[in-house]
């Protein structure tokens, strides 16, 4: 995909406080050739006024003439160039090159001089790259491309575009600014997972106790008023009663499996920065299993410890059960961008928002935790279908070394809770570690049934 901005060329009938004021910065872009000019023409005619040398008045006029000639040149052509940059494409993951196009266009009855494009680009993305442009001809066009790459994610501006005008004797210079940007975004990296399957826990009704997440939930079990050819069986009694007329209960309609994602963003839970630091990992580990859920059939949501939720406050929370996954998938991956650290202390927000129960599977990437905030995430366990946490220890991906002690105690608390629950060490892939899952769970969940993968 890609997006085009144009900055459009201003029209030479301006006039006013912009027009003198484009003049007067037309005559601060002469250069030192065309400063020299000037001044040598100003001194021969002083000196052809004194001596009483008609023919150095002409050859002083001449050399102060021609750099005035070509900053009047310049002030119009100025006006006269429009520029777009088309950015392929807008999201790109942490580490891929995105392509940036840029087309001039010559939009008046003058050909240009030589001209130099340079776009302001963050320093995150690489050098700003530079162009020289030979003579444009009236109504031509020229395109430039460069390609840009950061191993940090955000969001950063592209523009605006500076364009320098030269006339052909070198003379005078002029820069000239678009307004128009575009920005890139830069979404973490992305690991393709495992489909394993490990047990959960599901609350369905029916024949079959046991479901699938991903292909059954709740009953519908709100009353609907009787239609012909419904069958009496169905008639639900105590709502006939309250409305008055004949009520019937739905049928029973399945429900797309629920999956929530728990990022723990404390500043205090994660030591070290860059794109390799544990934060960044957690963060990558986040929008992994999103993608996966998502393409497993899953109405997905991201949670964070300070309590606010992506796609936002719905229904219920959750999409892709009615919104397009792809876009679902774009949004949270735009959210996971620009996540920063929050200054909480603990994920007493994060469980609240969790009370409601009926949350389905809870995947959550967890940074430091004290004994208390262990033991508020393991009664996080009792809402949810399925749970499994991924804990780091970021101490240690500092220093690339084994999983501390304490890391240890605290993953054996989760899975006491009846977590399923992995302690990441420096450099591990999440690939691994969910394929890692299963057979933990497969261990230590006897006790629970049903399925998700």
């Amino acid at each position: 995909m890609g997006a085009a901005s144009a900055a459009a060329s201003v029209p030479d009938g301006r006039r006013g406080d912009d027009d003198r004021g484009g003049l007067r910065a037309a005559f601060g872009g002469l250069t030192t050739r065309g400063r020299s000019f000037l001044a040598a023409g100003v001194a021969a005619a002083v000196c052809a006024y004194v001596l009483g040398q008609a023919d150095l008045l002409r050859v002083g006029l001449l050399l102060a003439a021609l750099p005035l000639i070509c900053v009047l040149v310049l002030h119009r052509t100025r006006y006269r160039v429009a520029a777009a940059r088309r950015l392929t494409p807008q999201r790109v993951e942490a580490g891929s090159e995105a392509r940036v196009q840029l087309r001039m266009e010559n939009v008046s009855k003058l050909p240009t001089g030589l001209l130099m494009l340079q776009d302001h680009v963050p320093y995150m993305l690489g050098p700003r790259p530079r162009f020289v442009l030979d003579r444009v001809e009236s109504g031509g066009r020229r395109e430039v491309s460069y390609r840009v790459r950061s191993d940090l994610r955000g969001r950063f501006p592209l523009g605006p575009l500076q364009l320098r005008l030269n006339d052909p004797f070198g003379l005078c210079e002029l820069t000239r600014s678009f307004s128009a940007y575009d920005t890139l975004t830069v979404v973490p990296r992305t690991e393709a997972l495992p489909p394993v399957k490990l047990t959960g826990e599901s609350s369905g009704y029916g024949e079959g106790h046991q479901r699938s997440l991903a292909l059954a939930g709740d009953d519908d079990v709100i009353p609907r008023a009787y239609r012909h050819g419904d069958d009496l069986r169905r008639v639900h009694w105590r709502s006939t009663a309250r409305y008055g007329e004949l009520m019937v209960r739905r049928e029973e309609q399945p429900q797309r499996a629920r999956c929530t994602v728990l990022l723990d963003t404390r500043r205090i839970a994660y030591q070290g920065s860059g794109p390799d630091s544990a934060f960044e990992w957690a963060v990558s580990g986040a929008a992994s299993a999103l993608v996966h859920m998502l393409g497993r059939g899953y109405a997905v949501r991201l949670l964070t410890d300070s309590g606010s939720t992506v796609p936002g406050e719905g229904s219920d929370g959750f999409a892709g059960s009615t919104q397009d996954s792809a876009d679902t998938a774009g949004l949270l991956m735009d959210t996971l961008a620009i996540v920063d650290h929050s200054e909480g202390a603990g994920l007493s927000r994060a469980s609240d928002v969790l009370r409601g129960g009926d949350e389905g599977l809870l995947v959550a990437f967890l940074g430091d935790l004290d004994e208390g905030q262990a033991a508020l995430a393991a009664r996080m366990r009792g809402r949810t279908g399925a749970a499994v946490a991924f804990v780091l220890d970021s101490g240690t991906w500092l220093t690339g070394g084994a999983v501390s002690g304490a890391v240890e105690d605290r993953v054996r608390q989760l899975r006491e809770a009846g977590w399923t629950a992995l302690a990441v060490p420096a450099g591990a892939r999440l690939a691994d570690l969910w394929q890692q899952a299963a057979g933990v769970r497969a261990e230590s969940a006897a006790d629970t049934y049903g399925g998700w993968s």
